[in-house]
């Protein structure tokens, strides 16, 4: 597995005492996690308790109110504008639902990071989007094909293409298997471990899927209270004696799937 961040560099990803709000009400409060290199991390929590909401605080899309949120050991309150464009490039983002530009073909929907970061020729362009959609398991035809003609386990995959556009250290992934179908998820968890092991990328994934946190995650952090009540393996969310990680997964639905 390529190794791009040493391991003794510590957390790739550090969030300390974090506070998000919108108006009064507080989304996230105190809340601290690590992410270590290379490790598939799998964020659970109840709906809408904030989960995806600490993704687009640490991408800096929504503003936090308090705390502090390294990425690559570098604190992003304090770097310069040039540098936190550097920084950018190194990761990647799969948002819910795909978010794929509608007018855009498959191919011209991942050539769009290239184009804001690179300086490349059309002809590479094209050259790395085939590249990136062979990556993700789609047929070479898929390029030419827009959001619409495409299936969600495709819009899913094309979304991942155009993440990985980059070839990104971190890649952040929000409910990729939401909406599909038990195979279709089994194969896009299958897929994700594959480019990780292969790539050497660190991944932090927000998924409600006890089948993903069984089989693609190295650890798992809960969210509860509005901050993270518990970080592990399965067996340890399992074991854990808070009241939501024990209902999560304990209760017996979970049991019966993680049995299975």
């Amino acid at each position: 597995m390529p190794d791009r961040t040493p391991p003794s560099a510590g957390p790739i990803i550090a969030v300390r005492d974090l506070v998000v709000g919108f108006g009064e009400k507080i989304i996230l409060d105190g809340l601290s996690l690590d992410v270590m290199p290379g490790e598939i991390l799998g964020f659970v929590g109840g709906s809408g308790t904030g989960k995806s909401v600490l993704t687009r605080t640490i991408l800096g899309l929504i503003e936090k109110r308090a705390g502090r949120i390294s990425v690559f050991g570098q604190d992003l309150d304090t770097m310069p504008e040039a540098e936190r464009r550097k920084l950018e490039k190194r990761w990647g983002v799969m948002f819910q639902h795909g978010a794929l530009f509608s007018s855009l073909t498959v191919a011209q929907n991942i050539q769009v990071p290239m184009r804001e970061y690179l300086d490349l020729s059309p002809a590479m362009m094209s050259d790395l989007a085939a590249l990136k959609i062979q990556m993700v398991g789609l047929k070479s035809d898929a390029g030419e094909k827009y959001p619409s003609e495409l299936s969600g386990g495709m819009i899913k995959r094309a979304a991942l293409a155009r993440a990985l556009a980059l070839d990104p250290e971190i890649v952040f992934l929000d409910e990729p298997t939401s909406g599909l179908d038990p195979i279709g998820a089994a194969e896009f968890d299958s897929l994700i471990r594959t480019l990780q092991q292969t790539l050497g990328l660190t991944v932090f994934m927000v998924t409600h899927d006890l089948d993903s946190l069984a089989s693609a995650c190295d650890r798992i952090a809960a969210l509860a209270d509005r901050k993270v009540v518990a970080v592990g393996t399965l067996a340890e969310m399992v074991a854990s004696p808070h009241p939501w990680v024990k209902s999560y997964f304990r209760g017996e639905r979970a049991l019966a799937r993680l049995k299975g």
